[in-house]
């Protein structure tokens, strides 16, 4: 089980990083492509800062904390034996590293996925945030309904 769970963190890892090297190779930086007009569109930009742009130009902060998530990610791995909670580990440290690596190597992240929602631009992301934002909702969910005393596997 670790070792697919293992495997789909690199997956994941190489879809992120194939995904960003196209759309630095493609599309224009601040350029779209509508994918589906008023929707969907494939827009390049460069985020310096996490979601929403928040600590904009923080390059170091996020380097050093995204190094200590996936550190403490990786002995969390090593410890657990639930699927459930492997699966969100190994998600969330895809994400992490996904965009850890932009980040070192760039000085930003690489984001391309834009969509509009009844009139709302919905924040650019990437494959690594996908990653991440799932990880961590399968982990609150778990954390909740083992607060509750529920089953989740």
């Amino acid at each position: 089980m670790k070792k697919r769970l293992g495997l789909l963190s690199v997956v994941i890892i190489v879809i992120d990083l194939l995904s960003k090297t196209w759309i630095d190779k493609t599309i224009p930086l601040w350029e779209s492509l509508h994918v589906i007009p008023g929707f969907f569109s494939l827009r390049y930009v460069r985020n310096t800062g996490a979601a929403w742009s928040l600590l904009d130009g923080q390059k170091w902060l996020f380097i050093v904390l995204a190094s200590a998530v996936c550190i403490v990610l990786a002995y969390y791995y090593v410890k657990e034996d639930k699927p459930v909670i492997l699966t969100a580990i190994a998600l969330i440290f895809a994400g992490t590293f996904g965009n850890l690596f932009d980040r070192a190597v760039y000085g930003y992240v690489r984001d391309m996925f834009a969509f509009n929602i009844f009139g709302y631009q919905f924040p650019v992301f990437n494959v690594a945030d996908m990653s991440l934002v799932v990880g961590v909702c399968i982990l609150a969910i778990v954390l909740y309904l083992d607060e509750r005393g529920q089953k989740y596997e």
